[in-house]
């Protein structure tokens, strides 16, 4: 295994991504082995890009004076273990081998509560705006890295919030460009 890898394993730390730590998040069950990669979106307020408000909501430092719908998502304490944002930028919140609470009641293929075993990124957009060929490049990237150190995670395990969580989540929506995304991380080495 590449030494980046090894690194990966061993940290919990994504390459380049800026650190910006959530206190949401717990360890992994005993034996739960990371084999899923989850792909949300988000945006705060939604359709609005940019500004720092979702790393306020994962950080549990919103303030629900700043916008009508911040008043309806202030209290959740929720996190994801990274964010893309629209021109590419890397944010980790949670070590990848921490728990982070982002796909909620989840299953996969039969297994229960996904985020015992999963790994969720989100991107910073909305279901039915296209996201941007920066996204899409840094989540290969990501992808990619993330598959090297976790070979249990193959393209077959790399789902969307509304796989996982059918009826309950929509994300990434019908704007996320599946054949896109896995002709990126298939032409992509991930810098391992």
């Amino acid at each position: 295994m590449p030494d980046d890898c090894l690194h990966l394993r061993s940290t919990g730390r994504l390459p380049g991504a800026r650190w910006c730590p959530s206190p949401n998040f717990g360890p992994r069950p005993d034996g739960a082995a990371i084999s899923l990669l989850v792909v949300h979106n988000i945006s705060l307020p939604p359709g609005q890009f940019g500004g720092n408000a979702i790393e306020q909501f994962f950080c549990n430092q919103l303030d629900p004076g700043e916008h009508p719908y911040f008043e309806t998502i202030a209290d959740l304490k929720v996190s994801a273990h990274a964010l893309i944002r629209r021109d590419g930028e890397l944010v980790q919140f949670v070590s990848l081998l921490e728990r982070a609470w982002h796909a909620g009641r989840s299953s996969f293929q039969g297994q229960q509560e996904c985020n015992d075993f999963s790994i969720g990124i989100e991107l910073e957009g909305t279901d039915e705006l296209p996201y941007t060929a920066a996204q899409y490049q840094r989540l290969a990237m990501v992808a990619r890295q993330i598959m090297t150190a976790w070979p249990a995670i193959t393209t077959e395990r790399i789902a969307g919030h509304c796989d996982v969580a059918p009826g309950r989540k929509t994300d990434p929506g019908p704007a996320f460009d599946w054949p896109r995304f896995l002709a990126d991380l298939s032409a992509t080495d991930g810098g391992v």
